[in-house]
């Protein structure tokens, strides 16, 4: 509620004309009946006021309303949702939805997927607009307790990363734990969750899967889409290693971002093919570790499965999936473990150097901020070496939730690196709320971060 405006009719019964301005001891009657009139109407107000003062005790009002102040109308309340969604109507209009033959289902074909998907945005406008940049990100874990003692404590700290990073930038988050078929479990078990995910959320174009032991230590870093938009699947890898070397680790198949389309519905059911809930689960296997001398167990895998498709179907495929390898889309972390402290150091050096970077700011508009530091990350380089902070630092073989690491490293390397990783991020969180963990390894110690204080 604002203040009346003051225009001349809110003014006028406090001018005096000429004439009234003049003093004297005799009063003529129009001044007379003039004052007598400002004395009854100010008389009037004051009562008015007092009856209102005491209704107001006897009559409380909730807290005023102030989304009436926004530009924006009522768009910042929780019920609208932050991008001005519809959430309370859906149309009777019929989808794909009221078809008693669709099933979420990894072993059920889905047909015409775009044309549906299209129809059910035409039924919902409120989410067409920045469809094409809408993202759902996905993770995961086995139903059951872990077995390593702090197994289940890591995956919730590794599942509050994924949280804080979709709250800063907008996108929504699903975790699920629970097999979705039976017989697919382990690392095949994402591929049912990502068909069922799509038909859930015909809103979001790009389903982002990361694996549960996978953290983003750039908290502020976004997809750059516009890169991946000719294709349909982007995983981080090398394609000399896939066509010459024909390795099985030329890719790594634990975090992906997939189109929610046809194409995509398609390459899930040939990719499907070679799991455990298939008969020829075992012939696969034989076939993938024939082909991929550097393979040592014989299960059919659904990363081996993915490198593949790309070597002996890439004609049918390969257009449409994008290898990324020039950013740490996902980072193994034994690379990257020992360069943290090195990359802070480098951070608060540009930060003393620059006041925006140090300024104070809310959490929702930190990707401005990001988008500011890059004009200092020129000579930072990408990859090994860099010390820009790596996006998603991802913890392969160290099975936090059964604690049966690769014996290649000690299992202590593997939980200090988490801690160091974990906290490294969660620094770049906590200073939005002015604290900061003073050491990598100590999660349970914070300090006020004083003001103008570099990263």
């Amino acid at each position: 509620m604002g203040f009346p405006p003051q225009d001349s009719h809110s003014r006028a019964p406090f001018i005096l004309a000429p004439s009234m301005a003049k003093s004297g001891p005799i009063r003529s009657k129009a001044t007379s009946f003039l004052s007598e009139s400002f004395l009854f109407i100010c008389g009037t107000l004051v009562t008015i006021l007092a009856l209102g003062t005491l209704w107001s005790f006897l009559n409380p009002k909730p807290d005023p309303d102030f989304s009436s102040l926004s530009p924006f109308g009522d768009s910042l309340s929780c019920a609208a949702g932050a991008q001005s969604f519809n959430l309370t109507h859906d149309p009777p209009l019929p989808t794909f939805y009221d078809d008693p033959t669709l099933t979420y289902t990894i072993d059920k074909k889905i047909t015409k997927w775009d044309e549906k998907r299209k129809q059910w945005l035409r039924h919902h406008p409120s989410f067409a607009a920045g469809v094409e940049n809408r993202i759902l990100l996905l993770s995961g874990s086995q139903p059951s307790p872990c077995k390593n003692p702090i197994g289940d404590h890591l995956l919730l700290r590794f599942f509050k990363n994924k949280v804080d990073y979709c709250r800063i930038h907008g996108c929504d988050v699903f975790y699920n734990n629970a097999l979705l078929h039976p017989k697919m479990t382990t690392f095949w078990a994402k591929l049912p969750v990502v068909k069922a995910a799509m038909l859930a959320h015909p809103e979001a174009e790009w389903i982002w899967w990361v694996d549960s032991d996978a953290l983003f230590t750039d908290m502020e870093f976004t997809l750059p889409l516009g890169r991946y938009k000719a294709h349909n699947l982007v995983v981080h890898g090398w394609a000399h290693l896939i066509y010459e070397k024909k390795s099985w680790v030329s890719l790594n198949a634990g975090v992906f971002l997939i189109r929610n389309c046809q194409w995509s519905m398609d390459f899930m059911d040939v990719w499907a093919s070679m799991g455990p809930q298939t008969p020829n689960y075992d012939s696969w296997g034989k076939i993938q570790k024939s082909i991929f001398k550097d393979k040592m167990f014989p299960e059919s895998d659904d990363q081996t499965a993915l490198v593949y498709l790309l070597l002996k179907e890439r004609d049918k495929w390969a257009d449409k999936i994008y290898l990324e390898g020039e950013y740490y889309f996902e980072g193994y972390w034994s690379e990257i473990i020992g360069t943290l402290e090195n990359i802070t150091s480098k951070h608060v050096e540009i930060e003393r150097g620059v006041r925006t970077l140090r300024r104070r700011h809310a959490e929702k508009v930190g990707e401005f901020y990001g988008v500011l530091r890059e004009e200092y990350l020129v000579e930072a380089g990408n990859g090994r070496g860099s010390w820009r902070r790596p996006f998603i630092t991802h913890f392969t073989g160290c099975q936090p939730c059964s604690g049966a690491h690769n014996q290649m490293y000690a299992g202590q390397s593997c939980w200090d690196g988490m801690n160091k990783a974990l906290n490294f991020a969660d620094n770049q969180v906590l200073r939005k709320y002015g604290f900061v963990h003073p050491s990598l390894l100590d999660s349970n110690s914070v300090n006020p971060l004083p003001y103008d204080s570099a990263a």
